[in-house]
């Protein structure tokens, strides 16, 4: 397990150091999307219109943050289970999304994708929305007001810390065996 410090946007030399069980420590501009907003956003691909922010080295945060307290650019900010983006995941990938963040398993077909276009799964820890939004210093919405804690938000992260779950070569954290204690 090796520790990285990377930047966004990420690129397939970020992407190809990084393995199943690596921690990393992301800063950079990161975007929101669940469900509701991954489905308007491959709406506008059908339709020939440009995204809300560039997909090429991108990564993506499954979170529907809660509220902002006074003085914060976000509330609480833990992941959704990221099966539920998994319909999309892989056109999105194949248009250069670099990284998705979540928690829980990747279908075999987004872990098929992240190993044709060099992407990885990284996965947030769950229950603890509060400790994670420290490392966000802003937040803004960008598209999809009308989803309310689901808009798609550009955010800027400090040192976010996440674990490589699905790197690009299949390697997946949660199929290593358990460590003998």
């Amino acid at each position: 397990m090796a520790e990285h410090k990377l930047n966004t946007p990420l690129t397939d030399e970020d992407i190809v150091k990084l393995k199943a069980g690596d921690v990393v420590f992301l800063s950079g501009t990161i975007y929101s999307a669940r469900d509701a907003a991954h489905k308007k956003l491959v709406e506008l691909l059908d339709a020939g219109k440009d995204l809300p922010f560039e997909l090429q080295g991108a990564s993506i945060y499954y979170v529907g943050p809660s509220p902002a307290p006074p003085g914060r650019p976000i509330g609480a900010a833990g992941p959704t289970t990221s099966y539920r983006m998994d319909t999309y995941a892989p056109r999105l990938h194949s248009l250069g999304l670099k990284a998705t963040i979540g928690k829980g398993k990747r279908s075999d077909e987004v872990k098929e994708a992240m190993k044709e276009h060099k992407a990885v799964y990284f996965g947030a820890t769950g229950g603890a929305g509060a400790l994670l939004s420290n490392s966000i210093v802003a937040s803004e919405v960008i598209a999809f007001e009308e989803l309310g804690p689901e808009a798609v938000r550009a955010m800027k992260v400090k040192d976010f810390p996440l674990l490589v779950i699905n790197d690009a070569f299949g390697g997946e954290l949660y199929a290593k065996p358990a460590l003998d204690t």
